[in-house]
């Protein structure tokens, strides 16, 4: 695989990755938000698998299948279970709404452009054109986090943060040590099974799982 071909499909991955997140904000649905966490995580293990193909890094072959089954498959899978044990449908009211959400997203991929400008500059990666649009996939899921009421949107506003900055891993050292990599997914899922709980919890003792009316019973 050429430097060109490549530069462009890690581009393209990219790209889908960070479309897929900010597709999260345009939705109302929370089917609509898991499924478009898939969808990107999906994109993502595309994306490592052409870093795999370019650099014939193995580890990177399994890490991909381990993203599949557990991003892919298995979250999303478990997700959909909460959301109907909860009898959450729709993100009702969130902080901000869509229109402004998709405005302040469009904000931050220029921000994440600007702050990555400058390693950008300095690198001579084929991949450096994408590091940009990782780090506004980061940008994109912290904002999720902090703009959503619901705690199942702001568990998925989390997993699209963790997948941005794994992204930005794959494409800046074409893959890090293979047990630093299981090391994450395991934190990643103890993390992901801990706020599942907490969701459960919250539901059964306050009948909500709407932060914002949460935060009412302090006063």
């Amino acid at each position: 695989m050429s430097n060109a071909l490549f530069a462009q499909l890690c581009t393209l991955t990219s790209s889908l990755v960070l479309i897929m997140g900010i597709a999260v904000l345009w939705r109302h649905s929370l089917q609509a938000y898991i499924d478009s966490f898939a969808l990107q995580s999906f994109f993502f293990v595309l994306g490592i698998l052409t870093v795999a193909i370019y650099s014939g890094e193995w580890e990177l072959y399994l890490v991909a299948i381990m993203v599949l089954a557990l991003k892919v498959a298995f979250i999303p899978r478990v997700l959909h279970r909460a959301r109907q044990h909860v009898g959450a449908g729709l993100e009702i009211r969130p902080f901000v709404n869509t229109p402004m959400s998709v405005l302040l997203a469009a904000i931050l991929t220029l921000v994440a452009y600007a702050v990555a400008q400058p390693i950008v500059a300095l690198s001579d990666l084929p991949t450096r054109a994408s590091i940009p649009m990782a780090l506004a996939v980061v940008f994109v899921g912290f904002f999720i986090v902090v703009s959503r009421r619901s705690a199942l949107t702001q568990i998925v506003g989390f997993l699209v943060m963790e997948n941005g900055i794994a992204l930005i891993a794959v494409l800046a050292t074409f893959g890090v040590p293979l047990i630093v990599e299981l090391g994450v997914f395991l934190d990643v899922l103890l993390g992901f099974l801990v706020m599942q709980v907490f969701v459960y919890r919250i539901r059964e003792t306050f009948a909500t799982i709407d932060v914002d009316q949460l935060r009412k019973l302090r006063h």
